[in-house]
């Protein structure tokens, strides 16, 4: 039986507006992008680990670090409009151009310090195993989602009124996308032409694992979380 060839693709363009540099940012010690790609190198379940960059100084940290950069972006996937879906599509496109062809995807970020080398082996064999076309990590809801409100014409009115008296723990635990990568199959994503589509599998992290960082005080949360993990052992 053939066996599956697994490609990382780390996405790191160097055009970031709110945290300038923000790929290659000093976050608890070493560039934020260095936790992607030792995670993904140390996880051993992949073939190839690349970042995709339009950057000559991200490209030359991701090389110090143990990835490869085999090309640059192109100039339309580099933009502040283009999707990760049309960096996917080219790095997959480049690579079959010299006849490399991957069976399984890992779209990893380059600002995801909490991914492990564990998670990431863990994801990538629990989607071999499954008939399933993308796994994704989720995060539960801090609150419960069904007591949300909205503000019309001033006034807070609850969107959905039917579960004002419903104890929080009866009600239905909702999760949204970790932001943090990615597993898919290829012949999947080009049928679909996007990574969340079809049959998807989660892998549930805590709260305290995740963090957006859109601006610094994000970015001094995400330290203040990663420093606490280590603190309790967490193996990062």
């Amino acid at each position: 039986m053939k066996k599956d060839r697994k490609l990382a693709i780390i996405t790191a363009r160097g055009g970031s507006k709110r945290i300038p540099r923000k790929n290659i940012k000093e976050f608890c010690g070493k560039p934020i992008i260095a936790y992607s790609i030792q995670a993904a190198l140390r996880a051993g379940v992949f073939d190839t680990v690349m970042v995709s960059t339009d950057d000559e100084e991200i490209a030359g940290i991701a090389g110090q670090y143990g990835a490869e950069v085999p090309f640059f972006r192109d100039a339309k996937t580099s933009d502040d409009h283009s999707t990760t879906s049309d960096v996917l599509r080219e790095v997959l496109a480049a690579y079959e151009e010299r006849g490399e062809n991957y069976d399984i995807v890992c779209c990893l970020y380059p600002t995801a310090p909490f991914v492990t080398a564990e998670k990431l082996g863990n994801a990538v064999e629990c989607l071999a195993d499954s008939d399933a076309d993308v796994l994704i990590p989720v995060v539960a809801f801090s609150y419960p989602i069904q007591r949300s409100m909205v503000i019309e014409e001033g006034r807070l009115v609850f969107r959905h009124p039917e579960y004002l008296d419903s104890r929080s723990q009866d009600l239905e635990t909702h999760y949204h996308d970790a932001g943090q990568f990615y597993v898919f199959r290829t012949e999947s994503f080009l049928r679909s032409g996007r990574v969340i589509a079809g049959n998807i599998l989660p892998l549930t992290v805590s709260e305290l694992e995740v963090q957006d960082i859109d601006n610094m005080t994000d970015w001094k949360l995400a330290e203040m979380k990663y420093r606490l993990i280590a603190e309790r052992g967490g193996g990062i």
